[in-house]
């Protein structure tokens, strides 16, 4: 029995499978860790959302089950908006609190307005209101709105990148026709 020639070095090379698993992992271990935080950071952001959303219609169903209103009352109103969306920071949260009132004519205008943290899209007292379909507010009727943003900023960005959230809720008075909005 003759002793078997060793093969060259190249060869050997090709047939050495000894820490392919290895270099399979360094290949795709920056690939998984990518998709773990992307889903996690998408599981917090969808989290973000939906508190948001609940705290958008916490605020206009706790103003529609009023007749009177004031401003205390609307503070706390949106103290409670504002704990709705913790773990996650209050302060990007933008709210507004309004009423629409439709007259005999079907013009919409609005009766009271209480804006905190200063939102864009708030219409001040006296404006006429076009955005608000008519099965929700029919004529000579009235209407509560709340309207909520947040800016959400991811915890790892590359860029600095912010989404912004955006809700609105139609709740009609429970109490009396209007809420009235006192000094």
């Amino acid at each position: 029995m003759t002793p078997r020639r060793p093969l060259p070095t190249r060869k050997r090379f090709a047939r050495d499978v000894r820490g392919v698993v290895a270099v399979e992992f360094a290949l795709l271990a920056p690939l998984l860790l990518l998709f773990y935080f992307g889903l996690a950071e998408l599981t917090q952001a969808m989290m973000a959302q939906r508190r948001l959303f609940h705290a958008t219609s916490l605020i206009g169903d706790m103003a529609a089950q009023n007749g009177q209103i004031n401003q205390a009352r609307v503070d706390d109103i949106y103290n409670i908006g504002q704990a709705v969306m913790k773990p996650f920071p209050a302060t990007p949260m933008r709210l507004c609190l309004y009423s629409v009132t439709s007259d005999s004519k079907g013009k919409d205008t609005v009766a009271w307005s209480t804006p905190k943290n200063s939102p864009t899209n708030c219409p001040t007292l006296g404006a006429v209101v076009t955005d608000v379909p008519d099965s929700v507010l029919p004529i000579s009727s009235s209407v509560i709105i709340s309207t909520t943003s947040y800016d959400y900023k991811p915890t790892v960005s590359l860029n600095d990148a912010s989404f912004t959230f955006r809700r609105t809720y139609y709740l009609r008075p429970r109490r009396t026709e209007t809420v009235e909005l006192v000094k």
